[in-house]
Parts: C-alpha cells; structure tokens; sequence
C-alpha cells in the first residue's frame, strides 16, 4: 500500500483537522469539569467521615 501525502487528499486533512478540533474542544470540557468533581468527592468524604464521626 503506498503513502499518500496528505496536502494531496484536502477531504482527509479536512476531516483530520475536524477531528483535532473536537478533541481539543473535549478536552477544554473536561479541564472545566475536573475541579467540580474533585469538590463533590471531597463533599462526599467529608459527609461520610462526619457520619462516622457523629454515628
């Protein structure tokens, strides 16, 4: 199977490029939400350790 240049399929590198672009934008989301997440768990241990606690 040969190579193909990629500057000679625009319909590839279009596609590459579209797929590229949705990951970034996956991953900006996922930088967003991380933080929430890591407060909600720390909520959640600090009700479970006070239940602990008090129970």
């Amino acid at each position: 199977m040969a190579w193909t240049d990629p500057r000679l399929d625009p319909e590839r590198s279009r596609r590459r490029l579209q797929i590229l672009a949705e990951l970034a934008g996956a991953r900006t989301v996922h930088k967003r939400e991380r933080p929430r997440r890591a407060r909600s768990e720390q909520l959640r241990q600090l009700i479970a350790t006070r239940r602990r606690v008090v129970g």
